[in-house]
């Protein structure tokens, strides 16, 4: 009997001792992990997202881009993404959207994902008329990709794989919901956390 209850406070004491230690992503919300999230957010156009192969994908819609638009609004948060494009994809998250119905890149924050784009100034990494990069275009098709998006009042901060290539002050959008886009491509989403600043 006392090795019994000698054996139970150690293990209460081991879980006192481990509840304290610092996790791995605390204060971060997820979005999307692995399949699973779908739920958190609102279709809006019409492409096959699903929940498969260990991620929420996308590979066919209609004429028009679509998206997955977060019930949740946000104000001054940070973004982590995981992702992967094929070479033609043309994707991108969206920040502080103003029209949760109707999403464009003149009422949202495009941190855009799209390697050939016409225009590589606004390519991947770049937030679309906002912000050109300001690094050598990171190309993110057919590989897994991090994409870190900081949006702390006026500035805003893009981050592709640790290279920062966006970093300015704008003041058009406050706050809004997130959404990430299928325009064309493959585009796969495994991990998108969310933390407040």
């Amino acid at each position: 009997m006392k090795t019994q209850t000698l054996c139970a406070s150690l293990a209460l004491g081991l879980a006192v001792a481990l509840s304290g230690c610092a996790t791995p992503g605390a204060g971060w919300t997820a979005l999307v992990d692995g399949n699973q999230g779908l739920d958190n957010f609102v279709r809006v156009g019409e492409a096959n997202w699903a929940g498969r192969d260990g991620a929420i994908q996308a590979n066919q819609g209609g004429n028009a881009a679509a998206y997955l638009v977060s019930k949740a609004q946000y104000k001054d948060f940070q973004i982590r993404a995981e992702f992967w494009a094929s070479d033609d994809a043309n994707s991108g998250i969206f920040i502080r959207c103003q029209e949760p119905a109707r999403i464009t890149d003149e009422n949202c924050y495009e941190a855009n994902i799209f390697d050939q784009r016409p225009d590589p100034t606004y390519a991947t990494g770049a937030i679309v008329k906002v912000a050109k990069l300001t690094a050598p275009m990171i190309k993110a098709g057919g590989k897994w990709n991090t994409m870190e998006i900081t949006a702390k009042g006026m500035r805003l901060v893009v981050a592709l794989n640790g290279v920062t290539t966006v970093d300015v002050q704008d003041s058009k959008f406050a706050s809004g919901p997130i959404a990430l886009q299928w325009g064309r491509g493959e585009i796969k989403f495994r991990k998108v956390e969310i933390r407040p600043l």
